[in-house]
């Protein structure tokens, strides 16, 4: 049993830190197993075409089918493909972007259904706007075209299932220390980063730093500041009150929701995100990946947000 005075650090540290660790071990062990039984070889023939267009070697087409059910899975795929030297740094980046679509799949029913009961039909057009900016980060990484393509790499030897179960087991016991040795500093050490209110003073700086917000009505600001200071749910509750009174129109909140989660998203992907790709990736590679990703991702959300103002409200 735990204690009551310790109950709040379990709460809010010990039991999330434990989920995600859990979460990145299956992970490593499925894509151990995975490239062990050679089942990467029919995973990367299922995106086959679209990987071809971006001439990436076969660990890049099968981490991008695997990140559809298991965006930790295609890190942990795409990790042992660099540090083998299957793959360089350009081709990992490379790869990384372009597993954006599956990696925002994942998330996909869980956000839909977080927003359709506060927005409703609304939350429809706004899921279909980040989806097609995740679209649009992977045709994008299909345009820089790697050095390679997907027939470079088939090695043909059978294994048996015994020696494969074997072979994963190692790698997953070799890789193992380094996951926890990494993941749970990094972790705790964003956990004290928010416990003692960094994060929010970053956030208050940025809510009193935005002028150029203007071009959207206060009501909808005030949407907009609540995803900078708090967690979705307070943003949401805001654009549901604001739509349902009649304050603002559902473009207006749509607007709101969209350039919230453009100032919000990389603040958060450094606190929640780090801490998972430090665990498969060096902290270095880690913070360079997640640059690159967390780039594209705005420019691409600037760009439907952009769009969608100009047809709905302009």
């Amino acid at each position: 049993m735990i204690s009551s005075d310790l109950m709040p650090f379990w709460l809010t540290l010990g039991r999330p830190l434990t989920r995600l660790l859990f979460a990145m071990c299956i992970g490593l062990l499925i894509a151990n197993i995975v490239e062990a039984l050679r089942w990467t070889q029919p995973l990367a023939r299922l995106s086959a075409p679209l990987v071809r267009l971006a001439r990436l070697r076969e660990a890049a087409g099968a981490s991008f089918s695997m990140a559809f059910f298991s965006p930790a899975a295609a890190n942990a795929l795409l990790s042992d493909s660099h540090a083998k030297g299957e793959i360089n740094l350009r081709e990992l980046v490379l790869a990384n972007l372009f597993n954006s679509l599956p990696a925002y799949m994942v998330h996909l029913p869980t956000m839909l259904f977080m927003l359709w009961p506060v927005l409703g039909a609304p939350a429809l057009i706004y899921t279909g706007l980040t989806l097609a900016a995740a679209a649009l980060r992977t045709l994008f990484t299909v345009g820089l075209h790697g050095e390679n393509c997907i027939e470079c790499r088939l090695p043909q030897e059978k294994v048996t299932l015994k020696s494969a179960a074997l072979k994963a087991w190692k790698r997953f016991r070799r890789r193992l220390p380094k996951l926890v040795m990494f993941t749970i500093p990094v972790y705790v050490a964003m956990y004290l980063m928010q416990h003692y209110g960094l994060f929010r003073t970053a956030e208050a700086w940025l809510s009193d730093h935005t002028p150029w917000l203007g071009f959207i009505r206060p009501e909808a600001l005030g949407i907009v500041l609540l995803s900078l200071a708090a967690e979705i749910g307070a943003s949401l509750s805001a654009a549901g009150s604001a739509l349902h009174m009649g304050g603002l129109t559902p473009p207006e909140v749509i607007i709101a929701l969209l350039v919230g989660n453009i100032l919000s998203t990389p603040m958060r992907t450094v606190r929640h995100q780090f801490p998972a790709y430090a665990g498969y990736y060096s902290p270095g590679l880690a913070f360079k990946l997640i640059f690159y990703n967390q780039l594209l991702r705005t420019i691409t959300m600037i760009g439907v947000t952009w769009a969608y103002w100009l047809c709905a409200i302009a």
